[in-house]
This record gives structure tokens, sequence and C-alpha cells, in this order.
């Protein structure tokens, strides 16, 4: 799969090679961008989750209700997003892809917050979907936490 996923990639690794970005921005911008989304979009997003939950303020609850899957739901696109880049950035800098620690806890990301955006559809029809929603989304983000640790580790080791 990485083959044919550099192949495809190719054309536009080749138009990126020839804007002359500086280095460190090759390097840094994906894992740069993607710390602002998670911490941000995800941690923000997490915590409205939370007082959606554990409010008794309706007027807060309502609002929480309304912004949380909107943050939650720009977070996953932007991650998704944010998967090419860190492609691009790998291609770009020929190293190789789908290898590392990180890339596993990507995909793996990107699949849950798949079947974490599905839940919701479920809640009226069986409210303990909201308690599955809360810990799986809970565990995407410790997963995204270690995800971005490990991202670290793989910007320092070259």
């Amino acid at each position: 799969i990485a083959e044919a996923v550099r192949s495809t990639f190719e054309p536009f690794v080749e138009l990126v090679k020839t804007w002359n970005l500086p280095d460190w921005l090759v390097h840094w911008g994906h894992p740069g961008n993607m710390a602002v989304v998670l911490f941000a979009m995800g941690g923000y997003g997490s915590y409205l989750g939370l007082r959606i939950r554990l409010s008794n303020d309706a007027e807060e609850k309502a609002k929480a209700k309304d912004l949380h899957p909107k943050l939650l739901g720009g977070m996953f696109l932007f991650f998704a997003l944010g998967a090419t880049g860190g492609i691009t950035a790998l291609l770009t800098s020929d190293k190789p892809i789908f290898e590392s620690p990180h890339a596993v806890t990507g995909f793996i990301g990107l699949a849950l917050l798949t079947i974490q955006s599905l839940l919701p559809t479920l809640f009226e029809e069986n409210p303990g979907m909201r308690t599955v929603h809360g810990l799986l989304g809970s565990s995407i983000m410790t997963l995204f936490v270690l995800h971005a640790a490990l991202g670290l580790r793989l910007g320092l080791s070259f």
C-alpha cells in the first residue's frame, strides 16, 4: 500500500519540492498544525462533551451540544487532511511512510474517529451509547496524545 500511496502522491510531492519551502517548515509544519488542532479543538471539544454530561445549567448544556459536534467534526476533518500533509512531508524529505508507530496510531485514531462520528445516530434508540461515545472519545484523545509524542520522537529522529 505504501508504494501505491507514494506513486499517487508523487506529482504533488514534486510540485511541493519546487516551492523551495524552508526545511524547518517542511519538517515541523505538520506537527505544529496538528498539535494546535489536537489541543485547541480536541481539548475544548472534549471539555464540551464533559459539560454536556455533567452540567446542570440548561443553557450551558445547549451551547455545548451545539458546539461539541462542530468542533470535533472539524478536528476530524483537519486530522484527515493532516494525514495527507504528514505523508507529503515525509515523501518530500525522502523518508519512508507507514513504517512508524506514529503512522499506526494515526490510522487507528482516524478509524476510531470514524466510528465515533457514527455513534450519535444511535443515541435515541440506545441511550447507553452516550456512555460508549464518552469513553471512546476519551480513549481517542489519549491515543492522539500518544500519537503526538510518537510524532515528536519521529520528527527528532531525522
